[in-house]
């Protein structure tokens, strides 16, 4: 039998070192093209606030709030209560990079209203994913502790469920990104060499989800080498 690794504590860990440097390498990304551009105003002077109410306005979604959220960064489109919020520093900034992130959450409201597939899946997937996120390293583990097979085996499946939300994720991120480049350019919110640099700033964001993806994948590559390791 080959001796029994922790899944927090064992060889596999290196798998996950990619992934870590991918992350790290994203947050600076995102960092750094977001402090450029932040600093790179849009010829219109409209701020994201302003903008965000425009577009939403277009696509006859008058019944859509935006609203303002605490954090940097923190901006999003909730589907539940049909609310678009965004942070402090982008909602009242009219910037290239405030714009830009503004447009991507209306891009999400626009999927949400046309019933984008993906985006109907993911959020009808959160439920399953959140439980996985939750319980299925604790299951996993204890599973290994016991050597109780059917605990192991559950612990994969919940964490294929995380897997898989962040599969649907990125065809949903980086069809919002695409709707809100088209959007700008559409009606005339922004000139073509400021959506280049909107551009920037969506694209660093996007590799956000993609080092999120890799993490997920190569956790899940983990277990089942432990899973593998134990039956054997």
């Amino acid at each position: 039998m080959s001796p029994m690794y922790y899944p927090m504590m064992d060889p596999t860990f290196i798998l996950l070192i990619p992934g870590l440097l991918l992350a790290f390498y994203t947050q600076m990304k995102v960092k750094s093209t977001f402090a450029r551009f932040s600093t790179v105003y849009a010829s219109r002077g409209m701020s994201a606030d302003a903008v965000s109410r425009s577009l939403l306005d277009r696509f006859g979604l008058q019944s859509v709030k935006v609203e303002r959220v605490r954090g940097e960064l923190t901006d999003h489109y909730d589907p539940r209560t049909k609310v678009l919020r965004l942070s402090d520093s982008v909602g009242s900034s009219a910037s290239i990079a405030a714009i830009g992130v503004a447009a991507h959450e209306v891009g999400h409201a626009v999927q949400d209203k046309e019933g984008y597939a993906p985006l109907k899946f993911r959020n009808a997937f959160v439920p399953v994913a959140n439980l996985g996120s939750m319980a299925a390293f604790p299951l996993f583990l204890i599973g290994l502790l016991m050597s109780a097979r059917p605990l192991i085996d559950l612990g994969i499946v919940l964490f294929l469920a995380v897997v898989v939300f962040h599969l649907v994720t990125l065809p949903v991120e980086y069809d919002a990104s695409s709707r809100a480049l088209r959007l700008l350019g559409g009606t005339g919110m922004l000139t073509q060499s400021e959506i280049t640099g909107a551009k920037s700033v969506l694209d660093a964001a996007a590799l956000t989800y993609v080092a999120a993806t890799v993490m997920a994948l190569m956790n899940l590559l983990r277990l089942l080498i432990l899973a593998r390791g134990r039956r054997d």
